[in-house]
């Protein structure tokens, strides 16, 4: 591992040979068994390569996935070529993949198409699609950013036919900036959400029954620098909100990054994992992944629970290697090349982050688990691999609707259970599924878990007679008694529900959810006795009329990982790197570019520095720069800022400056907010500006920021550079400190090592403030 982005770098060349390889086996998928299905299937690899729409689409941007009531799994994407490579230059209006595993993917069509899009949208681009299932109906919700607003379409399977149902938001919604980029939410008890925004506020408010609607209270929930994007689960008592910034669609110098807040309610006050509310006009922390020398601007991203209860981030990354597609015709601009990934997310001191703190994978990473050890699918139409044990084992039959395939219903009316099972077990530390619906009053459908026999098992009833979650646990034929928790009133129980049990040691958690979004409708921990814990089968329960289960299975269940990755350390300090300040006089080592700067002067262990009325950007290159030589290799240098506050639009930190058009920077900067009149907003940016000569239209030079964890007027600042001598490469990755303990640390901007570096240091953009440098220290590795 290297020390600037923690991941093991791979050569480009390999893994394009890997990305065909998965390409190849996509090919395959077509002839593959669903997920979890009990009929053998041909040996999966246990590993993958992101991106994993490579061979399939050139581009899947924004992606949003659901598994379908058929067993697989539905992606879903914002409008662009994405058979470019093929050919075709028109744009897929919200393109649709399909796969068993999480890993390879087949198109399976879109939305809409010229010919089908709603006049209402008068042509413009589709973005940012969202799906839910919704009382036995699959919810579209789209943006249509030319009339600044949020639509849904809804359809009976997830391919479709799609029915637009117009626009969910009211001509002013009532959000201060852009109305896109929405996520729908269901809370405990039923109550929907929607939560959208873009550049620079999030919003939420409650949705009518039928999710097609919002209505009531706009909240913001959020607020900062090109904040969009947000997406919300519900964890352990929290509501996370996912959400990304600084920027998504501009090349090699995009600098988006998931960022998440957390809330004990759906309207928050968010706070990040430093306890900054999200509604601070500061930038933030909780990076959830920044970029990686392979992956740029990796961004707008979903959830996805595999069969062994570990979450994975779904998201769009731009390949290091190939940042841009083609001109499209009709469009201005070039478009970047948005591919899909998914990666681990793990849950460490209840926070999300990507591979421990790794970042976006980028060679051979383990598969998701989507095959069971026991269950499946019954879209072979057999009951074959499956007993029938207890009360009226002979009413299980199999069934076919449009949407599901083939499931397993029971025929008749029993008052005692009856049970269909596995005929192998499942071990005992396990998370078990099932989509359960309930057809007649007073009926009930069940998930059967750790089953030896009908005196023996763990049971989660969907209990028509009482609305209810029931949960029981029986051994040796004496129930540990019955828990039961309510489900929302107006639950509709002839749409298929998501049931899914997790036992860990004693310890059952079960879940109802409509789509397993980690958004359940209701929640039930209970301690489980020592003698339920074992192997087992799983299945499935009927009681009463009317029961009716789909995709049921079990599998080990998933090992968290609980330790994140080790960040960067500074190792041995270089003196001749360094200057604490301590002369009356700056040091001979350091040269002014544009200096001397009027007003910098140290003393007292300070360099003293009045922000210029000047810039260094992009054409504009009239600010000065105070730089000295940076050592050879790997290295890190720091600096502590104090920068107090002016009327706006200052900046000031460190810079590794090889010229006025090729440098990154880290500056604690004071911005304007983009929607009030007068405010600012203060971030921590870091920043690169480089060549760019491929755009369209052409621009000789590119600069893009990404934005850090939170601010102070006392700021401990740090740059971490890797000489990458392989891929001829600065790769440089930034810090910042409120306490000079505690560090914040984002993605990797890289540049072609065409020139030295130099360490560098700015007070610029606006005159109004003062910049004060206690030191630069500067560190090997």
């Amino acid at each position: 591992m290297n020390q600037v982005n923690g991941v093991n770098r791979v050569n480009r060349r390999t893994t394009r040979t890997a990305q065909a390889v998965a390409a190849l086996a996509g090919l395959l998928l077509a002839v593959l068994p669903p997920a979890g299905t009990a009929a053998a299937s041909p040996a999966r690899a246990s590993t993958y390569t992101n991106p994993v729409t490579a061979g399939t689409v050139d581009t899947f941007p924004d992606p949003a996935v659901i598994r379908g009531k058929d067993g697989y799994w539905y992606a879903y994407g914002t409008q662009n070529p994405v058979f470019q490579s093929q050919g075709q230059t028109a744009e897929r209006m919200l393109p649709i993949l399909k796969s068993a595993d999480l890993t390879h993917w087949t198109y399976a069509g879109e939305v809409f198409t010229p010919s089908t899009q709603p006049a209402w949208h008068r042509g413009s681009r589709l973005w940012a699609p969202d799906v839910r299932y919704t009382n036995g109906h699959y919810n579209l919700f789209y943006s249509v950013p030319n009339q600044d607003t949020v639509g849904v379409a809804t359809a009976p399977t997830p391919t479709g036919p799609w029915t637009d149902a117009g626009a969910v938001l009211p001509a002013d919604s009532g959000c201060a900036t852009g109305d896109i980029d929405q996520a729908q939410f269901t809370d405990v008890g039923g109550q929907p959400y929607l939560y959208w925004g873009s550049y620079d506020t999030i919003c939420v408010a409650r949705m009518n029954g039928d999710r097609t609607r919002i209505e009531g209270t706009v909240t913001e929930v959020a607020q900062g620098r090109r904040m969009e994007g947000g997406f919300v689960v519900r964890r352990d008592g929290y509501y996370y909100l996912f959400y990304s910034d600084a920027g998504c669609c501009d090349g090699a110098y995009s600098g988006y990054q998931v960022k998440v807040g957390r809330s004990t309610g759906p309207t928050g006050p968010f706070t990040d994992d430093r306890g900054v509310d999200l509604m601070s006009p500061v930038s933030k922390g909780g990076i959830v992944v920044g970029s990686s020398d392979r992956w740029i601007g990796p961004g707008h991203n979903a959830l996805q629970t595999d069969l062994a209860g570990q979450d994975w981030l779904v998201y769009h990354a731009i390949p290091a290697d190939d940042p841009d597609l083609d001109l499209v015709p009709g469009i201005d601009r070039t478009l970047s090349r948005r591919p899909m990934l998914v990666d681990r997310l793990d849950w460490i001191d209840g926070w999300p982050v990507v591979r421990a703190g790794a970042g976006p994978s980028s060679d051979g990473s383990e598969v998701p688990v989507t095959t069971w050890q026991a269950g499946g699918t019954f879209n072979d139409g057999s009951l074959k691999g499956w007993q029938a044990q207890g009360s009226g084992t002979k009413a299980w039959a199999t069934a076919t609707e449009q949407d599901p395939g083939t499931f397993v219903t029971h025929l008749g009316s029993t008052t005692a259970p009856s049970f269909l099972v596995t005929s192998g077990n499942a071990p005992a530390r396990v998370r078990a599924e099932a989509d359960l619906r309930v057809g007649t009053a007073g009926g009930s459908a069940g998930l059967v878990l750790a089953y030896q026999n009908p005196a023996n098992h763990v049971v989660a009833w969907l209990d028509r007679a009482r609305n209810a979650l029931v949960t029981d646990v029986l051994v040796n034929g004496v129930s540990a008694g019955q828990q039961v928790t309510a489900l929302p009133s107006g639950y509709q129980w002839d749409a298929w529900r998501n049931v899914a049990a997790e036992l860990r040691g004693n310890r059952l958690t079960v879940e109802v959810s409509a789509d397993r979004l980690r958004d359940a409708v209701a929640t039930r921990t209970r301690t489980v006795p020592a003698a339920a814990v074992r192997a087992g089968k799983v299945g499935t329960a009927a009681l009463g009329g009317g029961a009716a289960a789909d995709n049921v299975g079990a599998a080990k269940l998933h090992e968290p990982v609980t330790r994140r990755v080790a960040d960067p350390r500074p190792g041995a300090r270089l003196p001749a790197h360094s200057d604490e300040f301590d002369s009356a006089t700056l040091s001979s080592d350091w040269s002014w570019v544009r200096g001397p700067a009027a007003g910098a002067a140290t003393g007292e262990g300070v360099l003293s520095w009045p922000t210029q009325n000047a810039e260094l950007h992009l054409g504009t290159n009239t600010a000065s720069v105070l730089t000295r030589p940076a050592p050879a290799g790997d290295f890190t240098v720091e600096t502590k800022l104090d920068l107090s506050n002016g009327p706006g639009n200052q900046q000031a930190g460190l810079v590794l400056y090889g010229s006025d058009d090729r440098y990154f920077k880290l500056v604690h900067a004071v911005l304007p907010l983009s929607h009030t009149d007068g405010k600012v907003t203060h971030v921590t940016e870091f920043a690169k500006e480089g060549a760019r000569p491929t755009t369209t239209p052409p621009t000789a030079v590119a600069y893009g920021p990404m934005f850090g964890g939170p601010p102070a007027q006392t700021l401990w600042m740090r740059l971490a550079h890797h000489a990458d001598e392989a891929g001829g490469e600065h790769e440089v990755r930034a810090a910042t400190s409120t306490d000079g303990v505690h560090w914040t640390w984002t993605g990797v901007w890289a540049l072609p090592d065409e020139q030295a570096l130099r360490i560098g240091l700015v007070s610029l953009n606006t005159a109004g403030a003062t910049a004060r440098f206690d030191y630069v220290r500067t560190f090997r590795g």
